[in-house]
């Protein structure tokens, strides 16, 4: 099928989709509406930016709507009848947009239970008949355990970027709420890669699942344009600042490993008078989300990360992504590059390459070359190590001194009193002994 009329979507649907000027599906979205449309489980591979979203957004909607126009509309409250599991509540937020977009014409309700909220407020949303529940599974879990919510009526479940939701450890919530449901359930996961642990997810849960995996799974998508800057003696700075000055079109999106590489870069950035902001873990969540929707809305060009912001976050503002500090896995670098060139546009990856990440560039290049061979790039034309000059290197701080250094330590010294030692003590002499006194 190679137009969105062909899917046969309900006429509501179709009118959303023509009105965002949406005509022609994604190769995810070609294969992977039409399976779940008719029932079938799957397991959807692709890469980031070409619309997983919507490719089970649109066939939830379109059965939880056919139900009610059949007269089998819901009436009980904590009853939904589809389940979307995110790892996040920010990418829950998001994909509670996209829902909301199509929701204008398809009168469907959609309830959130995400983490970084209060249960009360979880508690709240539930309380009165909804279809499509949208939930991060530990607080799905806790709305378990306290019987708050019920799933006899639950159709489809689906799992969104489930490479990260798994990695931080929601498997075991996961398995529960999948067999809390009935045995026939339908079944659908979405990610942009596959770690052993959504392998073996897939393995015990997805038996009778169909695999889609698009050309472009694993692979960067051909919009996106790749520099490698190599990076001689550790020394970043100024090949990162020269980067900044470059004028793109879009935000940039700054990566860095741990948080305190994103600190220290972040205080960097604001000492040299350039404007950024941070999103990373371990920060006061209310703060984060204002960052990213700063980011989002373009009030700030710079946004300094870590892999928080490298899974399922849809930043259509993002032209480009600088890899400050590049990661060890090929899946986190994938999901890194995936916030820039989605869903079809331009876009462009600048890598810092030191020795260290050679593995990486050699599997990014995919040349056949070794990262031993690669080493030759951190050598001159007669093989001998590179060294940055002397004048690129960041100065240390001086301590501060007057125009003839040597004069003023000299008077600093003649200033200082000459030191004088206490006066010791006379060492103890015994009298003389003298026979003649008794």
């Amino acid at each position: 099928m190679n137009t969105f009329p062909e899917f046969g979507l309900l006429p509501s649907l179709a009118k959303t989709l023509k009105a965002n000027k949406i005509y022609t599906p994604t190769e995810i979205q070609k294969f992977a509406i039409p399976m779940l449309m008719s029932g079938q489980s799957v397991v959807g591979v692709s890469e980031t930016g070409s619309g997983k979203t919507l490719t089970y957004a649109l066939p939830i909607l379109h059965l939880v709507k056919t139900l009610e126009n059949d007269g089998n509309p819901v009436t009980e409250p904590a009853s939904p009848r589809a389940i979307v599991l995110v790892p996040s509540r920010d990418l829950g937020e998001q994909v509670s947009k996209v829902f909301k977009n199509y929701t204008h014409d398809t009168r469907v309700r959609v309830r959130p239970v995400l983490g970084g909220t209060t249960f009360e407020q979880s508690r709240r949303s539930i309380a009165a008949p909804f279809e499509i529940l949208l939930a991060t599974p530990g607080r799905l879990a806790q709305l378990v355990e306290k019987r708050l919510i019920n799933f006899h009526d639950v159709r489809l479940i689906v799992f969104d970027e489930a490479d990260q939701m798994l990695d931080d450890g929601f498997i075991n919530e996961s398995k529960m709420i999948v067999k809390s449901c009935a045995d026939n359930t339908q079944l659908a996961l979405f990610s942009a890669t596959v770690s052993q642990t959504v392998q073996e997810l897939i393995e015990e849960l997805f038996e009778k699942a169909e695999l889609i995996k698009s050309s472009g799974a694993g692979k960067v998508v051909k919009t996106l344009t790749t520099k490698n800057e190599t990076v001689i003696d550790g020394v970043r700075w100024p090949i990162f600042e020269k980067l900044i000055k470059q004028k793109v079109v879009g935000g940039t999106i700054i990566f860095a490993n741990m948080r305190d590489q994103v600190d220290k870069i972040a205080n960097e950035l604001a000492k040299h008078g350039y404007e950024c902001l941070s999103y990373r873990g371990e920060m006061d969540k209310a703060e984060r989300r204002q960052n990213l929707k700063s980011f989002r809305e373009g009030k700030v060009q710079l946004l300094v990360c870590t892999d928080l912001a490298a899974r399922g976050l849809d930043l259509d503002y993002v032209g480009r992504v600088i890899n400050y500090h590049l990661p060890e896995e090929l899946s986190n670098y994938l999901h890194r590059v995936g916030r820039t060139a989605r869903a079809g546009k331009q876009g462009l990856v600048v890598n810092l390459v030191t020795e260290r990440d050679l593995a990486l560039i050699a599997k990014l290049e995919g040349k056949g070359q070794s990262a031993k061979e690669l080493k030759s790039r951190f050598k001159d034309k007669d093989g001998k190590r590179l060294h940055v000059a002397e004048e690129l290197r960041r100065p240390k701080r001086a301590k501060k001194k007057t125009v003839d250094g040597a004069k003023a330590s000299a008077a600093a010294k003649a200033a200082k009193p000459a030191f004088k030692p206490k006066a010791a003590k006379p060492k103890f002499k015994p009298k003389p002994y003298n026979p003649t006194k008794k």
